[in-house]
């Protein structure tokens, strides 16, 4: 169905929780998978995948990436699809954001991104592929995070900028961008507020936080040739949030 059969995938952020539904998904559709990540534990801990097709590596570094992406093309070939999913926040504001933590953040969620699709692009060029960013709808609307809403709202400039110069080489690029998604990385601010999700939920028109699965289900078939007359979108995978203020309907007129 998916059209990714012995196709070679890269995913970055694999070990993390909506990393490692990307490459159950990818796997699930038959395509070969390179998982990267920066934390090497993690991802030795993958399972269903052996040594040659994880890469530890920080993406912050430009040589090591380019470095990570020959030799995953050594191992498995050129590669053919890229998600660039690797990317943190740190639940902040502008009260308390300085320039050390917007460096940190802009670095690691959109230089990163930069860095390892550089070297992928210019594999791809001479045979065509598919680029999925995980941005965030951060990119569309303000939630707090401010520096890393910029970095993901980066993220949709450069993916359009790859759709609209490397679509005559045959290569598309486009985002997901997922709303809360219920991953380990909640798992430190419901330890300190644990009726925390019962005040997020209600501003979601599904009254459910997204999955990993589905966030990876978007990007799948982003990356596949069912989407193949698609380049240059953003897919909000959000419950509807960005679909409107359900909240503010609720409070302003008493539904």
């Amino acid at each position: 169905m998916w059209g990714l059969d012995d196709k070679h995938v890269l995913i970055t952020g694999a070990a993390g929780g909506i990393g490692r539904a990307l490459v159950a998904a990818f796997r699930g559709a038959g395509a070969r998978i390179t998982a990267c990540d920066l934390d090497a534990e993690a991802l030795d801990a993958l399972e269903g995948l052996d040594k040659t097709e994880k890469l530890a590596f920080d993406l912050t570094d430009r040589g090591g990436c380019a470095g990570a992406v020959e030799s995953a093309t050594a191992r498995q070939g050129a590669i053919d699809v890229l998600v660039a999913n690797a990317g943190f926040a740190r639940a902040e504001s502008l009260a308390n954001l300085d320039g050390e933590h917007w460096d940190r953040e802009i670095a690691g969620n959109l230089t990163g991104a930069y860095n390892i699709t550089a070297p992928v692009l210019d594999g791809m060029r001479g045979h065509g592929g598919a680029i999925v960013f995980t941005s965030s709808v951060n990119a569309l609307q303000h939630f707090g995070n401010p520096a890393y809403s910029a970095a993901k709202a980066g993220m949709l400039a450069f993916a359009r900028a790859i759709a609209v110069e490397e679509g005559p080489r045959g290569i598309r690029a486009n985002c997901v961008l997922p709303g809360s998604v219920r991953t380990p990385a909640w798992n430190h601010r419901l330890a300190a507020d644990p009726t925390l999700l019962d005040r997020v939920v209600p501003n979601y028109p599904l009254n459910r936080l997204v999955t990993a699965e589905e966030v990876a289900n978007a990007a799948l078939f982003l990356a596949s040739p069912l989407s193949s007359g698609i380049t240059g979108v953003a897919l909000p995978v959000d419950g509807g949030l960005t679909a409107g203020h359900l909240r503010f309907i609720r409070d302003a007129l008493g539904d």
